[in-house]
Formats: structure tokens, C-alpha cells, sequence
């Protein structure tokens, strides 16, 4: 469901007078709520619920563009206490490798010198294993994630040193 079909069903309760409706389908619940005064002001609760079994699905279709379309957003502005710093996030859902196979050594590690292009990790989703470029140039500060992790769209993995 994607945010106009919400908003239309948000116009559509406030327009009908019905006090409370309730939609709940398999990965998402919406309750909208029309106040007693203002029909046309409706309070709308959404809740979306994807089963953790269900959520490396998204990217499926997503997996090859990803890497290409979603590796340069993979820096981002570095946290306060760590403002000096580069934070490289994951483009992706999927589970994180620090290592291209389980009998070569780690792409990088902390201390290690990178350059734009240089490959940082792996994510794999769905079977397809998504090479995670570095998008800057510096020395890798701290490895935020473990080894064969699951991982989030957007969360951070590596801290680095531009300078």
C-alpha cells in the first residue's frame, strides 16, 4: 500500500462520518479515527508489520540495482560524539560478511587505508552477494557490525577517518 492509496483512504473515512475504521491487511495495520467535532481532521495510526520472515523480500527485485543505485548514499553526516568521522551505512537489507569466503582474510580491518572504489564487504540478500564499495577515501576508524550479521538498510557499518 503506498502513501496515496492512504491518503485517499484517509479522505474517504473523513468524508464518510464514520467514527473509527480499521484496515489489516499482511504487512500493515491502519486505524483511522475521525474526532466527534471535525470530520475533516481525521487522526490516522499506522502500523506496518512486516514478519521477520518475510523482510529480506523487499530487496529481491531491488538486490542488483541496489548495488549500483543505492552505493552512493552509503556516506552519510557522522554522529556527534564522533563528528570528525565518516559513516559508511548499508544500502541494503541482508546479512553482512566482512570476508569475500570463510578462507580469505577480511576486506578490511580497523587501521586499514581505503580509497574510493576499494571493496569494504559483502551483503548478501537473497543468495545474490552485493559487493559494498567504499563511496571515500581514509582509514577505517571501527567495524560497527560482526561477521555474519543481519543488517538493516541504512545502518551504519564502518566508521572512517577522512583525513
Amino acid at each position: 500500500m503506498d502513501i496515496k492509496e492512504i491518503q485517499s483512504l484517509i479522505k474517504f473515512v473523513a468524508k464518510s462520518g464514520a467514527s473509527e475504521v480499521k484496515l489489516e491487511m499482511e504487512d500493515i495495520k491502519i486505524t483511522i479515527r475521525t474526532g466527534s467535532t471535525s470530520s475533516s481532521t481525521p487522526e490516522t495510526t499506522i502500523v506496518q508489520q512486516i514478519p521477520m520472515a518475510q523482510a529480506p523480500a523487499a530487496p529481491v527485485a531491488a538486490a542488483p540495482a541496489a548495488q549500483e543505485a543505492a552505493a552512493p548514499a552509503t556516506e552519510s553526516a557522522p554522529k556527534s560524539d564522533d563528528s570528525k568521522y565518516i559513516t559508511i551505512k548499508s544500502p541494503i537489507i541482508g546479512t553482512f560478511y566482512r570476508k569475500p569466503s570463510p578462507d580469505k582474510p577480511a576486506f578490511v580491518e580497523v587501521g586499514s587505508t581505503i580509497s574510493q572504489g576499494d571493496v569494504l564487504c559483502v551483503i548478501e540478500a537473497m543468495k545474490l552477494f552485493n559487493d559494498i564499495e567504499s563511496e571515500v577515501s581514509g582509514k577505517i576508524v571501527k567495524v560497527l557490525v560482526d561477521d555474519s550479521s543481519p543488517v538493516e538498510f541504512d545502518q551504519p557499518l564502518f566508521l572512517v577517518d577522512p583525513s
